[in-house]
């Protein structure tokens, strides 16, 4: 954990560099710390890019006006101090990603951070081969 999913009107693709806005807020999620440690481990971190076909913001009179939306979902164990430290970040990342395109078009970002309450089920091999890799 966490899971980040970030859909983007299809407007953005051409000058969204999706690839690049993943890798940045994977970078900020692991380079945040906590008293033990890593506090996202790099090996349970998820994102991904969902292009939005078919949308309409506000009355849709704007065909040129364009959302970002992120979703991030995480297990319990981190502060409410943590969490704000580090989605602050996200946040900030996403925003200077767009600011082009916030200049120049109507563009609404958002973001919203839930936190599982039920219990998830994993299963992977990436925490021992980045530990091996270490």
């Amino acid at each position: 954990m966490p899971h980040i999913v970030v859909e983007y009107t299809s407007n953005l693709r051409a000058e969204g560099d999706l690839p690049s806005l993943l890798s940045k807020i994977n970078a900020s999620l692991i380079a945040e710390r906590g008293a033990s440690g890593a506090l996202f481990p790099a090996a349970g971190i998820r994102s991904r890019a969902i292009e939005v076909e078919d949308w309409c913001i506000a009355d849709g009179a704007n065909p040129d006006d364009a959302f970002v939306h992120v979703t991030v979902r995480i297990a319990k164990g981190r502060t409410d101090e943590q969490k704000q430290k580090a989605f602050d970040a996200v946040f900030e990342i996403v925003k200077d990603h767009f600011a082009a395109s916030f200049a120049r078009r109507g563009l609404a970002l958002s973001m919203d951070v839930d936190e599982f309450t039920n219990p998830t089920w994993k299963h992977n091999n990436l925490h021992a081969r980045l530990a091996a890799a270490a």
